[in-house]
């Protein structure tokens, strides 16, 4: 097949999407099309990053070109090629203003062709599956020149969308409804494709064993793949821990610590796995240790023990994790966790601009908790907001109520789970 054939099927498949059945996403209103900056939409594989693009530019009514780098027939196009591969859109097209590349990190050597063509005037959207797209190439290249747009899988806002759950009512049957669609959503997860599928597992397995192979072993030119999909996969299973890179090294028969680091910051980068760092002033405490989190509870596998009260637990602290990430804002405001050895622990601390704003526990059932439940909730919150000096706390539960809860001189914010997942996020500009 030749490179006109390849681009032309591209373009038509691209303008036949049905625009109409695509969810809403609030991330579309990052985008300006009209600035002179490259859009950046960057995430994990198959989060919806291209479907993305493609509802923003149709609905725009701009006219567009379009290369999807993730083609099988164009996995051995290199750098000096990205020219022609211009001027087939050109003559298929005619002119125009606005570029799509989808996936193009593929390409070894395409920064300079993206720089080249932003001088020239034209408008370009931009899709990728590895951090490093910004953190290397773009900041190396572009320098600034860009405007990320990150993009997760879907939240429960549009979990509840795309099933048709009722978001606005407060009867008895609609509560207990969006609590149901809760429980699905931790569950299931949020990957778009994941929907409609009778075996999601192979889909997910398919998806995983991708992210290894094309995000990573083929971009970091992996040696040992086998260690690093163990890794993956000890990594998924003790997701909500934090993590030991000495530990690690050892459960994985590596000799080397800074092979470890080098593997978990290889499934960071593809957006596998997201790190939190702990809170604390000592610099090299902060690098080294961290937390782990799964980018989406779909990967954590469907094992029987998943419906007990402690899976529902961490998979909705997941779930919480991942919408802090959503929220936040990246130039100003930082996640971390706190932990003082045995004594407390505080789930997320949220700050701007170096000061603790926001202390968050998440826990499912707290209802009519135990003694040592609540010390622990309850207690580790306390303990956090005088450590950080601290005073906006909240709880985050799974079931019951949304309620104030006044304890030792401090208001604890205590609020239902899809109370706190459906709020308006305006509000985290200033926490």
């Amino acid at each position: 097949m030749d490179l006109l054939e390849i681009l032309a099927n591209q373009q038509k498949e691209i303008q036949s999407t049905d625009i109409k059945r695509l969810c809403h996403r609030e991330e579309e209103a990052e985008f300006d099309l009209d600035s002179p900056l490259a859009q950046v939409v960057i995430g994990v594989r198959r989060s919806g990053k291209s479907t993305l693009c493609q509802k923003v530019l149709l609905e725009s009514g701009r006219k567009f070109a379009y290369i999807n780098f993730d083609d099988e027939h164009l996995s051995t196009l290199n750098a000096t090629e990205l020219n022609d591969t211009l001027a087939t859109l050109h003559r298929l097209l005619g002119d125009f203003n606005h570029l799509f590349l989808d996936e193009i990190q593929n390409i070894e050597g395409w920064p300079l062709f993206v720089n080249r063509l932003l001088r020239q005037g034209i408008h370009l959207i931009i899709t990728g599956s590895n951090a490093n797209l910004l953190s290397g190439e773009l900041a190396t290249h572009l320098t600034g020149r860009y405007n990320q747009i990150s993009l997760f899988p879907f939240s429960f806002q549009e979990y509840c969308e795309l099933s048709h759950t009722d978001t606005s009512s407060f009867t008895t049957k609609e509560r207990a409804l969006r609590q149901r669609a809760l429980d699905q959503y931790l569950l299931r997860g949020g990957m778009p494709e994941i929907y409609g599928i009778k075996r999601p597992d192979k889909y997910i397995q398919s998806l995983f064993e991708a992210i290894i192979t094309k995000d990573i072993c083929r971009r970091y030119k992996i040696r040992y793949r086998k260690t690093l999909t163990d890794m993956a996969n000890n990594l998924v299973d003790h997701y909500c821990q934090e993590l030991s890179f000495t530990q690690l090294a050892k459960q994985m028969g590596l000799t080397s610590v800074h092979t470890a680091k080098d593997y978990v910051n290889y499934l960071s980068n593809a957006f596998l796995v997201c790190l939190v760092p702990k809170y604390t002033f000592k610099t090299t405490e902060r690098q080294q240790t961290r937390k782990c989190y799964v980018v989406d509870t779909s990967f954590v596998d469907n094992r029987k023990d998943t419906l007990l009260t402690e899976g529902y637990g961490w998979r909705l602290e997941n779930a919480v994790a991942i919408e802090l990430m959503r929220r936040i804002e990246q130039e100003y405001q930082q996640l971390y966790y706190l932990r003082k050895s045995k004594d407390y622990e505080v789930d997320f601390v949220v700050t701007q601009r170096g000061h603790a704003r926001q202390l968050i526990q998440v826990t499912y059932d707290f209802e009519s908790p135990s003694t040592k439940l609540y010390n622990r909730e309850i207690g580790g919150l306390l303990k956090g907001a005088k450590a950080t000096q601290c005073d906006k706390l909240t709880l985050i539960v799974g079931s019951g109520k949304s309620e104030e809860l006044h304890v030792e001189g401090f208001t604890i914010h205590k609020v239902l789970a899809t109370d706190w997942f459906l709020e308006k996020t305006d509000s985290w500009k200033e926490v």
